[in-house]
């Protein structure tokens, strides 16, 4: 499993990394993302991570091939927000309205942003690439926490703001549900079982 000094930040000391500087970073087999040209290394995934990221691809998936709505990616997939800002969420949809964004990368503000926490990302997905999200115009953007299986939703309002709107927990037998994605449900308990 991952520990927190797992993650690493490497900084330049006066020079923020562009999307150039990016590209050319020699693969390690560990994400890398730029956050205002930091770059965030962390180590892969464990597998729990990657039941849950798998469970919730499929269902969004099943669901798109029959609205033919949008697409859904999973990482690793290169997400460019600006020249210091890219980020590889573990999935991401795009709607049909904003599907010019989906070229060789993603390039812009996905609908749905989706990061499956680990320790060694926590303190990063939860506060800083949320407030990234959030300054980006991303539309929704939810927290998947598999240490107590609860999902955090963060939604645009029409203030412009991005506020949490919802907290699941299996417990309480809740399913998660998007306007984005309308008539899509996953049982909570289905997602982390």
């Amino acid at each position: 499993m991952d520990r927190p000094s797992d993650m690493q930040v490497a900084r330049a000391d006066t020079t923020r990394l562009t999307h150039d500087d990016y590209v050319n970073l020699p693969d390690d087999g560990r994400r890398h993302e730029l956050i205002d040209g930091e770059l965030i290394v962390t180590p892969a995934p464990v597998t729990r991570h990657q039941r849950i990221a798998r469970r919730l691809l499929v269902a969004i998936d099943l669901h798109l091939q029959a609205t033919r709505t949008g697409e859904v990616f999973i990482a690793p997939l290169d997400v460019i927000l600006s020249a210091y800002d890219v980020v590889q969420p573990d999935l991401l949809f795009v709607s049909n309205e904003r599907r010019a964004i989906v070229q060789d990368w993603v390039r812009g503000a996905p609908d749905l942003v989706v990061e499956i926490l680990s320790p060694a990302s926590r303190r990063a997905d939860e506060v800083t690439k949320r407030h990234l999200y959030g300054r980006f115009d991303v539309r929704e953007y939810w927290i998947v926490d598999p240490e107590v299986d609860a999902i955090k939703v963060y939604r645009r309002a029409a203030d412009g703001t991005f506020p949490r709107v919802a907290e699941l927990a299996a417990a309480d037998g809740d399913a998660l549900q998007t306007p984005l994605l309308p008539g899509f449900s996953i049982a909570h308990r289905e997602l982390f079982a």
